[in-house]
């Protein structure tokens, strides 16, 4: 079980008790220290999480407009977002950026991400490949820095730091990205080429990046090395696939250390800002509508599924719509986890594409008044026939329904999930008393 399913987990405790007493806190405890722990969370920082939650379940007030199921909520929420620190906040302007991490740490695909996120802002991006000791380093970056049509220099085995002078002599773009090498430790050899690297390029951001699978070691490298150069953010990648990123994230933020961005995939756009309060949310199952409409805006044909997801409307043509867009905007699982549906079947989330055509297929065979009026598709009439149009069989026409029917039932938490969320945001617990 990842940590966002821990944790949906444990906070089920309490919103799916019949009576929320002390025994249901005891169990939200329970269940809580059990998905931090088994996702590398330092066991004491846990246990001072969860006796903070505890204590402030039985003790604080509850605020008029919300009821004890929700302020128990909101109080994990506000704990959790407690130990990750604030949100990063990246300046737009011309900058130089050194980045720097071991191997295997993701670095080179991090500083393609890096440079889309700036290119995305409207700012010219340039990027020097300092790392010359890693085989093909060279010609990985080359080929990332094509991909996301940023300027690339090299200059073969130059040494780095006057690779570093010769790249800002040459490239004349607003965002310069160094990259450096990594190595398999943290040695003194390294130590010296970071440290004379920073001197001759003078970067005015450092990003070291760590892998989300290393866990607590996370902050242990940030700790070793920020003692020879500033560290003023970390890249945390891998962390839509590791068991450990909760214990990457927390120990990171203990050090001092700002985490900045989290890699989420190997797409150039599975990479975004670090905000502690969005991530949380996330974890516990709001939607993340704000992303969702960010990714759906740069579409210009989508307006009709922005607008469905503003307002709340599910129907067959807002699924139809959604089906026509995973391959613009990313995976049919993605865009239902920024929703705020996270547990749907796997069954669901693993259908092939062919599976997903015979979907496609069968929605457009419904008529107009079909799509808008879900409940018109359960007669079996109705779906013998969408299967002839569709040139399907009628058994896979019920699956659609069935599969439908189990996001709908999901969705219909939306528009609840917003209302409490918007209660979160105007809402200081800590001036109620019993603090």
């Amino acid at each position: 079980m990842d940590l966002g399913a821990g944790v949906r987990n444990a906070i089920s405790k309490i919103t799916g008790a019949s009576v929320v007493d002390e025994k249901a806190i005891n169990d939200l405890i329970i269940e809580l220290q059990r998905a931090l722990i088994s996702s590398d969370v330092n066991v004491k920082l846990v246990f001072e999480l969860t006796e903070r939650i505890k204590e402030k379940a039985l003790k604080e007030k509850t605020h008029p407009s919300m009821n004890l199921r929700e302020k128990i909520v909101k109080i994990v929420y506000d704990e959790l977002v407690s130990i990750l620190g604030e949100k990063y906040e990246p300046s737009i302007q011309k900058k130089k950026i050194l980045v720097f991490g071991l191997n295997a740490s993701g670095k080179t695909t991090s500083i393609s991400k890096l440079a889309r996120f700036y290119i995305k802002k409207n700012l010219k991006v340039g990027v020097i490949a300092g790392d010359i000791h890693r085989p093909a380093a060279i010609e990985q970056l080359k080929q990332l820095s094509a991909e996301v049509k940023c300027d690339f220099f090299e200059k073969g085995k130059t040494p780095p730091k006057e690779l570093a002078v010769e790249g800002l002599k040459t490239l004349k773009d607003d965002v310069i990205i160094f990259d450096s090498a990594g190595r398999n430790a943290f040695d003194n050899e390294m130590k010296k080429e970071l440290k004379e690297i920073y001197d001759a390029f003078k970067p005015d951001e450092t990003f070291l990046v760590v892998s989300a699978d290393i866990g607590q070691v996370a902050g242990k490298q940030a700790q070793e090395f920020s003692k020879t150069i500033p560290v003023t953010g970390v890249i945390i990648t891998k962390m839509d696939g590791s068991g450990k990123g909760g214990g990457a994230l927390t120990s990171t933020h203990e050090t001092g250390a700002k985490i900045a961005f989290i890699g989420t995939g190997e797409k150039p756009d599975d990479f975004e800002v670090f905000d502690s309060k969005k991530f949380i949310s996330r974890l516990i199952g709001y939607p993340d509508l704000e992303a969702l409409l960010e990714k759906v805006k740069e579409l210009s044909e989508e307006k009709e599924l922005a607008k469905a997801i503003e307002t709340g409307e599910w129907n067959y043509t807002t699924f139809l719509i959604q089906l026509k867009s995973m391959k613009k905007i990313g995976p049919i699982k993605k865009i239902m986890q920024l929703l705020g549906l996270y547990d749907i079947p796997e069954e669901f989330m693993e259908k092939s594409e062919e599976k997903l055509k015979k979907f496609e297929a069968a929605v457009n065979s419904m008529t107009e008044e079909e799509r808008k009026n879900p409940s018109l598709v359960k007669i079996k009439q109705r779906q013998e026939r969408i299967a002839k149009g569709a040139g399907i069989k009628l058994e896979e026409v019920k699956e659609l329904v069935t599969n439908f029917d189990k996001v709908e039932k999901m969705y219909k938490g939306l528009k609840k999930n917003k209302g409490m969320l918007k209660k979160f945001s105007n809402i200081d617990l800590s001036k109620l008393g019993g603090v």
